[in-house]
């Protein structure tokens, strides 16, 4: 009979996580748009700022140089993050156990440090899709133009990335400051909406399930604002070490060498570059992420 009741709570377990990897996977859609803009700033010295960027890039480059390397992160979104909130339900579910566990009488909910830690467990786990997706991307993001490109497209970028130093120190390149920003980003940002959430749940004596849409966009929206001013520097850091140099032309030797080469030479301000455009397209790309997967979610369930 206890056996019994322990696969049948493994198979209920099974089936909300493949739900919340499909309703992450819907939620994912919309989250590229002019990020080529952030990272120019982030790794070139060209542009006094976002809209000088935006419109040498539309003079010189035309209008379709906005989606550069837009097709990768488009077909590996819906996985990435699928990932994201799979993982992250998966390690709430196991601190819920692990508290109902330690203390059967008191409740399982999660503490914010382990909100934290469920999302930054999520985000170590999303790293191993977003490391080599995010590289291809900036590559064809920051190659010359025309004629002088040195990728075909993003297959070809994988391939010659590959071939030229493997799979781990060529198309894994910033692999380890990856890990440091997934982590610290998608920790701050599963902590912030889960607070903002409770928060609500708790002021107007509701459900979760409750919580009207536009105030669930609301919430993650500001998410993903605090998601990027959690994370940002180690960001800009990933892009400078992504769209280096090989052989001969590497700038920087190693993470630790990239923040120490642009304290040096850009101060504190070297770290935030591209901040503008990126706060702008997180509010509505977080807000609409989180309201899909919450309505699809409630749809399912």
């Amino acid at each position: 009979m206890a056996a019994d009741k322990e696969l049948d709570a493994e198979g209920q377990g099974l089936t909300r996580t493949l739900k919340e990897l499909f309703a992450g996977a819907a939620g994912g859609v919309a989250q590229v748009l002019l990020d080529i803009i952030k990272v120019r700033l982030q790794t070139t010295q060209q542009y006094t700022g976002a809209l000088d960027c935006a419109t040498q890039i539309w003079k010189n480059e035309g209008p379709a140089a906005f989606y550069k390397g837009t097709l990768t992160p488009l077909l590996g979104i819906g996985a990435c993050v699928s990932v994201q909130f799979g993982a992250f339900h998966w390690a709430r579910r196991a601190f819920e156990a692990r508290n109902e566990a330690s203390s059967p009488l008191a409740s399982p909910n999660l503490s914010y440090a382990q909100y934290y830690a469920s999302g930054a467990f999520a985000g170590i786990a999303n790293s191993v899709i977003s490391g080599p997706i995010e590289h291809v991307r900036i590559r064809l993001q920051t190659q010359p133009h025309g004629t002088a490109r040195l990728y075909n497209g993003p297959l070809d970028c994988v391939r010659k990335l590959s071939a030229r130093e493997g799979i781990l120190r060529g198309l894994y390149r910033g692999e380890a400051v990856t890990i440091l920003r997934e982590a610290q980003a998608y920790g701050v940002w599963f902590l912030t909406f889960e607070y903002l959430m409770n928060a609500d749940v708790r002021r107007n004596e509701i459900r979760r399930d409750e919580v009207s849409t536009p105030k669930v966009a609301f919430y993650g929206g500001l998410a993903g604002e605090a998601l990027w001013f959690g994370s940002y520097p180690f960001d800009v850091v990933k892009s400078k070490m992504q769209s280096d140099g090989f052989g001969e032309g590497m700038k920087f030797k190693s993470m630790r060498d990239c923040f120490a080469q642009t304290w040096r030479a850009e101060g504190i301000g070297g770290f935030w570059k591209g901040i503008g455009p990126t706060l702008l397209r997180a509010m509505p790309v977080s807000a609409g992420t989180f309201a899909v997967f919450e309505m699809t979610m409630r749809l399912i369930n």
